[in-house]
């Protein structure tokens, strides 16, 4: 409920500063006297746009701040989705300065209007001759048929199902069109990924494979050179094992006749030593060197194999090759897992249409059984406002579509006068009517769910008597069950308010003021006996007053 409300700066308005009670609360003054000022002040703190035409100082700013307890709405949810703070007593502020920026915080916390909007929507409705386009909506008349079906639970069940089915239905359709491009490809991928899989590449392979090809295809080569360096080892007379004999004999006579020359022959046994070593491997080794074709050829096919690798995926090393392998590997496992996907999501959707279906039809049931009783309802109440010939028809259409609030389509339907045909509710009532049967559809509503505190801006125009009075006696009903505000000209009405504020204007000299005062007792006869025989208040009037106010 809207507990306080303070307004500085804005239109007449200097300085407001007023506190509301729970029940019905009535706001009266005469035509001009500033009541849609107040309205259009409250509309900037639910969110409406605002300019700096609005400021009645055009140099100061204008503050308007208003205090909500939420206790009841079930907001901490949005404010956690929000990031703001959640406080049982909420303070919205939206503050206009002199260039025409505005500014709005929820409990001190700096929020946009969308935010603004929605939370303003949990907490005001208002409600004037002029607003009742809702009505004629579809959704809102199912809001109403199931809240009097008490469809709450089972409607909730089926929007987050229904919320569930369409993200699987729309990934669904998203990764067949994934699939289906990924599988043109596939075959392709699968041939690159398989041939360098033959390949059968290893990080370091391409150096030692090109020097085995080249060892293998100089085998004859190599035996020649082996067999020369064997016969310069082995040849008579010119061989150097020979030559190195005959080497030792001539050192052997220098070194008897000088000791200059005695580690010579010691170096030379060394150098003997070793020659014979070397004899003995290229023996060794001429001996195990063959000639193998096959080899070669297979080693040169796979030499062969990797340069056309290089060529075809642009690349000059084994190791990109590799990279390349494993990247196709990732992608025919991704169109793998990508089709598991897609055969669960076949399945979810098949299961959440059978139990959507369910739903809806619980939902039907339960809005047909309720039906009669809603007319019922309906046609009570808008007789005891004057309509005493009004009837409505409701029809319930299947639909093979998942719509937002289950598988019906609803005809509301509507006949003011006996023998006149039904029509829609839309097509065929009039302002008036529909701001009757806006005031019956709320009543009800205020029964069956919390609804936010309700502002009546002069629905009563137009009416007087006995309709009045059942007025009044509805809106008064509606009080018990949250805060309702009624700003009226009808005594009737104004005398069933708990609370009682009157709007008017003060003329000073540097000119015209806004001002709101809650009336006590004595002021409140005063008000309603001139709402009943004009400005002058006549002892009969005075006593109707006080009649009403009883």
């Amino acid at each position: 409920m809207l507990t306080a409300l303070t307004i500085d700066n804005y239109a007449l308005i200097e300085h407001l500063d007023v506190s509301f009670d729970a029940g019905m609360t009535s706001i009266t003054g005469e035509t001009g006297a500033g009541k849609s000022i107040l309205l259009g002040a409250l509309s900037l703190v639910l969110g409406k746009r605002a300019d700096r035409s609005t400021l009645k100082h055009a140099e100061k700013k204008c503050v308007i701040e208003a205090h909500f307890n939420i206790t009841s709405y079930a907001l901490r949810s949005f404010f956690e989705e929000s990031d703001l703070e959640y406080a049982d007593t909420t303070i919205i502020r939206r503050e206009i300065v002199p260039s025409g920026k505005s500014r709005a915080f929820v409990n001190d916390s700096p929020v946009n209007l969308d935010i603004l909007e929605q939370l303003g929507s949990f907490l005001i409705d208002i409600h004037s001759q002029h607003q009742t386009l809702q009505l004629t909506k579809t959704d809102y008349q199912f809001q109403v048929l199931d809240a009097l079906a008490g469809n709450d639970t089972i409607l909730n069940q089926y929007q987050q199902l229904l919320v569930q089915y369409k993200a699987n239905e729309k990934e669904l359709v998203a990764l067949r069109h994934q699939v289906s491009q990924a599988q043109k490809d596939r075959d392709y991928n699968q041939f690159l990924y398989d041939e360098l899989v033959a390949a059968q590449l290893t990080p370091g392979m391409l150096s030692p494979l090109e020097e085995k090809v080249d060892e293998l295809a100089s085998v004859q080569d190599i035996q020649q050179s082996l067999l020369s360096g064997i016969q310069i080892i082995e040849a008579e007379d010119i061989g150097l094992v020979h030559l190195i004999s005959q080497l030792r004999l001539e050192l052997r006579t220098a070194t008897q006749k000088s000791k200059d020359f005695r580690e010579l022959p010691q170096r030379l046994e060394s150098l003997m030593t070793e020659l014979t070593d070397i004899h003995t491997d290229l023996l060794d080794k001429q001996a195990s060197l063959e000639s193998d074709p096959q080899a070669l050829m297979t080693a040169e096919n796979q030499l062969q194999t990797i340069y056309q690798l290089f060529k075809k995926h642009q690349v000059d090393s084994v190791e990109a090759l590799i990279e390349k392998r494993e990247f196709l590997a990732t992608q025919l496992n991704d169109t793998d897992q990508q089709q598991d996907r897609i055969n669960y999501l076949i399945q979810a959707v098949e299961t959440a249409k059978s139990e959507l279906h369910s739903l809806a039809m619980k939902l039907r049931q339960a809005r047909q059984q309720t039906i009669p009783d809603l007319i019922d309802k309906m046609e009570q109440i808008v007789r005891r406002m004057g309509m005493q010939n009004a009837r409505f028809e409701i029809q319930l259409n299947p639909s093979d579509t998942f719509l937002s609030n289950g598988q019906d389509q609803m005809d509301f339907l509507f006949a003011a006068n006996l023998g006149s045909p039904f029509g829609l509710l839309k097509n065929v009532a009039s302002g008036g009517e529909l701001s009757r049967i806006m005031l019956t559809i709320k009543s009800l509503l205020s029964k069956y769910k919390k609804l936010p505190s309700i502002i009546f801006d002069e629905i009563d125009t137009g009416v007087s008597g006995a309709v009045s009075d059942e007025i009044a006696q509805i809106m008064t009903q509606m009080a018990t069950y949250m805060q309702v505000f009624t700003i009226t000209h009808l005594p009737q009405v104004a005398a069933k308010g708990n609370q009682h504020f009157k709007v008017y204007k003060v003329i000073y000299n540097e000119g015209t003021q806004t001002q709101i005062k809650e009336l006590n007792k004595d002021e409140r006869v005063a008000e309603i006996a001139k709402m009943v025989s004009g400005k002058e208040m006549t002892p009969t009037a005075i006593e109707h007053a006080k009649e009403l106010l009883n």
